[in-house]
């Protein structure tokens, strides 16, 4: 599919308030080991052999989020850029937000957020059947609390990709900025060099592409 626009962003666009009430609430729940995603549940419990392997190519601590605060403050913005950008993806649902913690030397190699297959989920008609379509990156962190943790994508498509076909997503750094873009996207964020990096990522899904 050829795009217009790798991505679509709104600089500053959330508050300063909502960012920290944001980093308030995640890091008041649970921190864990980020997993990977299987297509029957939201989240798979993993071995520690698992884990291990995992950081070989994403160390992140997350928490899942789910106040219709949160979803009322950024699906507007998700709407705007799916016309804007020409995308025109027909999306209809969203999964749970996920709160990301990036500490120092902690990153997330080459990967789309799209699954292989539609989540099958019987039990759960609003992911039942859907596939992500449009992923959602919000940046709730002071750009002077941090370094590294770039957002960069690659704009040739595979997933080994070469320092001639990536693309870094400079717009992301002001703290209340919202990156969208296609879910089938091979993107990743450059491991943290000082600091702590806190994201918010979200995933609006619709039908399986025709």
């Amino acid at each position: 599919m050829k795009l217009d626009y790798l991505y679509w962003f709104y600089q500053s666009a959330l508050s300063k308030k909502f960012c920290k009430d944001v980093i308030k609430l995640g890091k008041k729940k649970q921190s864990k080991t980020a997993g990977t995603i299987s297509i029957n549940t939201e989240e798979e419990k993993i071995s520690k052999k698992q884990s291990k392997d995992l950081k070989k190519y994403r160390h992140s601590n997350i928490v899942w989020l789910d106040e219709p605060w949160i979803y009322d403050e950024i699906t507007n913005y998700v709407g705007d850029a799916n016309k804007k950008a020409n995308w025109n993806f027909e999306v209809d649902r969203c999964e749970q937000a996920q709160f990301t913690i990036y500490n120092k030397s902690q990153y997330y190699h080459w990967h789309m957020d799209q699954l292989p297959k539609p989540y099958v989920n019987p039990t759960n008609l609003n992911t039942h059947g859907k596939t992500r379509k449009l992923s959602v990156t919000v940046s709730l962190s002071d750009p002077d609390d941090y370094k590294g943790g770039n957002l960069e994508f690659c704009t040739q498509g595979q997933v080994n990709c070469t320092k001639t076909v990536v693309s870094r997503c400079k717009e992301i750094k002001p703290q209340g900025s919202i990156v969208v873009f296609p879910s089938f996207l091979n993107h990743r964020v450059t491991p943290v060099t000082k600091g702590t990096r806190y994201s918010l990522v979200l995933w609006y899904l619709g039908k399986p592409w025709k």
